[in-house]
Protein backbone atom coordinates (compact mmCIF):
# COMPACT_ATOMS: atom_id res chain seq x y z
CA UNK A 1 0.00 0.00 0.00
CA UNK A 2 1.53 3.38 -0.70
CA UNK A 3 0.37 6.73 1.02
CA UNK A 4 1.70 9.56 -2.02
CA UNK A 5 1.82 12.90 -0.27
CA UNK A 6 -1.58 12.41 1.76
CA UNK A 7 -2.82 15.31 4.12
CA UNK A 8 -6.05 16.61 5.97
CA UNK A 9 -6.77 20.40 6.78
CA UNK A 10 -10.09 20.81 9.52
CA UNK A 11 -10.28 24.23 8.34
CA UNK A 12 -7.77 26.07 9.64
CA UNK A 13 -6.21 23.56 11.41
CA UNK A 14 -3.63 21.57 9.45
CA UNK A 15 -4.25 17.68 10.91
CA UNK A 16 -1.87 15.81 8.52
CA UNK A 17 1.26 17.52 6.98
CA UNK A 18 2.28 15.90 3.58
CA UNK A 19 3.21 12.50 3.93
CA UNK A 20 4.02 9.53 1.77
CA UNK A 21 5.05 6.28 3.19
CA UNK A 22 5.16 2.82 1.50
CA UNK A 23 3.47 0.14 3.73
CA UNK A 24 4.71 -3.95 2.76
CA UNK A 25 2.03 -6.26 2.75
CA UNK A 26 1.39 -8.76 5.64
CA UNK A 27 3.59 -6.89 8.18
CA UNK A 28 1.81 -4.58 10.77
CA UNK A 29 2.89 -0.90 11.27
CA UNK A 30 2.11 0.43 14.55
CA UNK A 31 1.38 4.25 14.41
CA UNK A 32 2.02 5.98 18.26
CA UNK A 33 2.03 9.81 18.92
CA UNK A 34 0.01 12.34 20.92
CA UNK A 35 -3.22 13.59 21.75
CA UNK A 36 -4.03 15.70 18.33
CA UNK A 37 -0.50 14.22 16.42
CA UNK A 38 -2.62 12.95 13.57
CA UNK A 39 -3.08 9.15 14.46
CA UNK A 40 -6.80 8.85 14.29
CA UNK A 41 -6.91 10.87 10.70
CA UNK A 42 -4.09 8.94 9.02
CA UNK A 43 -6.78 6.03 9.48
CA UNK A 44 -9.39 7.76 8.35
CA UNK A 45 -7.39 8.64 5.05
CA UNK A 46 -6.48 5.25 4.88
CA UNK A 47 -10.38 4.15 4.64
CA UNK A 48 -11.19 7.06 2.59
CA UNK A 49 -13.88 8.32 5.14
CA UNK A 50 -12.96 11.82 5.06
CA UNK A 51 -11.85 13.73 2.01
CA UNK A 52 -8.04 14.55 1.85
CA UNK A 53 -5.49 15.79 -0.57
CA UNK A 54 -3.05 12.78 -1.84
CA UNK A 55 -3.82 9.65 -2.47
CA UNK A 56 -3.61 6.34 -1.29
CA UNK A 57 -3.18 3.23 -3.56
CA UNK A 58 -2.98 -0.78 -3.00
CA UNK A 59 -5.14 -0.76 0.34
CA UNK A 60 -8.00 -2.96 -1.01
CA UNK A 61 -11.33 -3.96 0.90
CA UNK A 62 -10.32 -2.12 4.71
CA UNK A 63 -11.79 -3.86 7.88
CA UNK A 64 -11.98 -1.44 10.68
CA UNK A 65 -11.34 -2.32 14.52
CA UNK A 66 -11.98 0.52 17.11
CA UNK A 67 -11.47 0.75 20.76
CA UNK A 68 -14.96 0.08 21.69
CA UNK A 69 -16.23 -2.80 20.32
CA UNK A 70 -18.96 -0.83 18.80
CA UNK A 71 -21.68 -4.60 18.59
CA UNK A 72 -25.21 -4.67 17.18
CA UNK A 73 -26.60 -4.65 20.77
CA UNK A 74 -29.98 -6.53 19.55
CA UNK A 75 -27.80 -9.49 17.47
CA UNK A 76 -26.20 -12.31 19.00
CA UNK A 77 -22.62 -13.00 19.12
CA UNK A 78 -22.96 -15.10 16.20
CA UNK A 79 -25.52 -12.66 14.47
CA UNK A 80 -22.77 -10.16 15.02
CA UNK A 81 -20.62 -11.35 12.58
CA UNK A 82 -22.98 -12.73 9.82
CA UNK A 83 -24.35 -9.51 9.51
CA UNK A 84 -21.49 -8.10 8.13
CA UNK A 85 -20.71 -11.08 5.99
CA UNK A 86 -22.23 -12.36 2.67
CA UNK A 87 -24.76 -15.45 2.97
CA UNK A 88 -21.69 -17.81 1.37
CA UNK A 89 -19.21 -16.69 4.83
CA UNK A 90 -21.57 -17.38 7.57
CA UNK A 91 -20.15 -20.72 7.87
CA UNK A 92 -16.71 -19.03 9.18
CA UNK A 93 -18.43 -17.39 11.89
CA UNK A 94 -17.99 -20.67 14.43
CA UNK A 95 -14.36 -21.11 13.18
CA UNK A 96 -13.56 -17.62 13.78
CA UNK A 97 -15.47 -17.27 17.66
CA UNK A 98 -13.50 -20.67 18.26
CA UNK A 99 -10.64 -19.01 17.67
CA UNK A 100 -10.90 -16.32 19.79
CA UNK A 101 -12.61 -18.26 22.34
CA UNK A 102 -16.17 -17.65 22.25
CA UNK A 103 -17.60 -20.92 20.50
CA UNK A 104 -20.07 -21.50 23.43
CA UNK A 105 -20.57 -17.45 23.69
CA UNK A 106 -22.64 -17.48 20.16
CA UNK A 107 -26.22 -17.37 20.96
CA UNK A 108 -25.57 -14.54 23.80
CA UNK A 109 -26.13 -10.81 23.39
CA UNK A 110 -23.71 -8.39 23.68
CA UNK A 111 -24.94 -6.69 27.04
CA UNK A 112 -24.40 -10.39 28.61
CA UNK A 113 -20.76 -10.42 28.00
CA UNK A 114 -18.25 -8.93 29.96
CA UNK A 115 -15.57 -6.15 28.85
CA UNK A 116 -12.77 -8.30 27.57
CA UNK A 117 -14.91 -11.02 25.37
CA UNK A 118 -17.30 -7.90 23.40
CA UNK A 119 -13.52 -6.86 22.27
CA UNK A 120 -12.95 -10.28 21.27
CA UNK A 121 -15.94 -10.44 19.15
CA UNK A 122 -15.08 -7.31 17.65
CA UNK A 123 -11.79 -8.93 16.74
CA UNK A 124 -13.74 -11.98 15.19
CA UNK A 125 -15.96 -9.63 13.25
CA UNK A 126 -12.38 -7.32 12.42
CA UNK A 127 -10.94 -10.23 11.07
CA UNK A 128 -13.40 -12.72 9.36
CA UNK A 129 -14.82 -9.30 6.99
CA UNK A 130 -12.94 -10.36 3.97
CA UNK A 131 -10.40 -7.69 3.77
CA UNK A 132 -6.85 -6.74 2.41
CA UNK A 133 -5.84 -3.85 5.04
CA UNK A 134 -7.17 -4.01 8.77
CA UNK A 135 -7.00 -0.84 10.92
CA UNK A 136 -7.20 -0.91 14.79
CA UNK A 137 -7.33 2.41 16.65
CA UNK A 138 -6.27 1.43 20.11
CA UNK A 139 -8.69 -1.64 20.20
CA UNK A 140 -6.20 -2.67 23.71
CA UNK A 141 -6.28 0.28 25.47
CA UNK A 142 -8.97 -0.40 28.33
CA UNK A 143 -7.66 -4.29 28.51
CA UNK A 144 -6.11 -5.56 31.66
CA UNK A 145 -2.69 -6.84 31.29
CA UNK A 146 -3.80 -10.67 31.44
CA UNK A 147 -6.35 -10.09 28.46
CA UNK A 148 -3.86 -7.31 26.30
CA UNK A 149 -1.39 -9.86 26.68
CA UNK A 150 -3.90 -12.96 24.83
CA UNK A 151 -5.41 -10.62 22.14
CA UNK A 152 -1.82 -9.53 20.87
CA UNK A 153 -1.20 -12.51 20.30
CA UNK A 154 -4.17 -13.68 18.60
CA UNK A 155 -4.05 -10.47 16.23
CA UNK A 156 -0.68 -11.65 15.81
CA UNK A 157 -1.63 -15.68 14.80
CA UNK A 158 -4.24 -13.99 13.20
CA UNK A 159 -2.66 -11.79 10.58
CA UNK A 160 0.18 -13.80 9.93
CA UNK A 161 -2.63 -16.50 8.76
CA UNK A 162 -4.28 -13.92 6.53
CA UNK A 163 -0.74 -12.27 4.96
CA UNK A 164 -2.81 -8.80 4.99
CA UNK A 165 -1.30 -5.20 5.69
CA UNK A 166 -2.28 -4.06 9.08
CA UNK A 167 -2.18 -0.78 10.44
CA UNK A 168 -2.74 -0.05 14.55
CA UNK A 169 -2.84 2.75 16.30
CA UNK A 170 -1.63 3.26 20.11
CA UNK A 171 -0.30 5.13 22.60
CA UNK A 172 1.18 2.05 24.26
CA UNK A 173 5.12 1.95 23.21
CA UNK A 174 5.22 -1.95 24.66
CA UNK A 175 2.03 -3.04 22.68
CA UNK A 176 4.00 -1.46 19.20
CA UNK A 177 7.27 -2.96 20.38
CA UNK A 178 5.17 -6.75 20.80
CA UNK A 179 3.38 -6.71 17.49
CA UNK A 180 4.71 -3.92 14.85
CA UNK A 181 7.58 -4.92 12.50
CA UNK A 182 7.41 -1.11 12.10
CA UNK A 183 6.70 1.57 13.87
CA UNK A 184 5.94 5.47 13.03
CA UNK A 185 5.89 8.67 15.31
CA UNK A 186 3.34 11.51 14.70
CA UNK A 187 4.19 14.89 16.04
CA UNK A 188 1.54 17.87 15.32
CA UNK A 189 0.56 15.91 12.09
CA UNK A 190 3.87 15.55 11.08
CA UNK A 191 6.03 12.18 10.72
CA UNK A 192 8.79 12.41 13.46
CA UNK A 193 10.51 8.82 12.73
CA UNK A 194 9.66 5.73 11.01
CA UNK A 195 11.48 2.65 12.69
CA UNK A 196 12.31 -1.20 12.36
CA UNK A 197 11.28 -3.55 14.95
CA UNK A 198 12.86 -6.38 14.22
CA UNK A 199 12.88 -8.39 17.11
CA UNK A 200 11.72 -12.30 16.50
CA UNK A 201 8.13 -13.35 16.65
CA UNK A 202 6.28 -14.58 19.14
CA UNK A 203 8.26 -11.67 21.57
CA UNK A 204 8.04 -11.81 25.29
CA UNK A 205 5.40 -9.90 26.70
CA UNK A 206 7.05 -9.16 29.40
CA UNK A 207 10.45 -8.57 28.46
CA UNK A 208 11.11 -4.88 27.52
CA UNK A 209 12.54 -4.63 23.91
CA UNK A 210 15.32 -2.29 22.54
CA UNK A 211 12.72 -0.22 20.60
CA UNK A 212 11.29 1.01 23.31
CA UNK A 213 13.24 2.98 24.43
CA UNK A 214 13.98 4.77 20.58
CA UNK A 215 10.46 5.00 20.97
CA UNK A 216 10.24 6.80 23.89
CA UNK A 217 12.88 9.27 22.99
CA UNK A 218 11.00 9.66 19.26
CA UNK A 219 7.95 10.79 21.22
CA UNK A 220 9.59 13.10 23.63
CA UNK A 221 11.31 14.91 21.10
CA UNK A 222 10.27 18.12 19.83
CA UNK A 223 9.79 19.34 16.11
CA UNK A 224 12.37 21.72 15.40
CA UNK A 225 10.66 24.81 13.64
Amino acid sequence: MKLLNIEKRYGEKQALFPLSLELDRGKITAVLGGSGAGKTTLLNIISETVPHGGKVEGAGRISYLFQSPKLLPNLTVENNLKFVLPKSLHQKTGEILARVGLKDKEKEYPKSLSGGERQRVAIARAFVYPHDTLLMDEPFSSLDLSLKRSLLELVYELSEEQGNTVVFVTHDVHEAAILAHRAIVLQEGKLLSDLSVTEPFPRDFFKPSPVEESLMRALTRKIQS
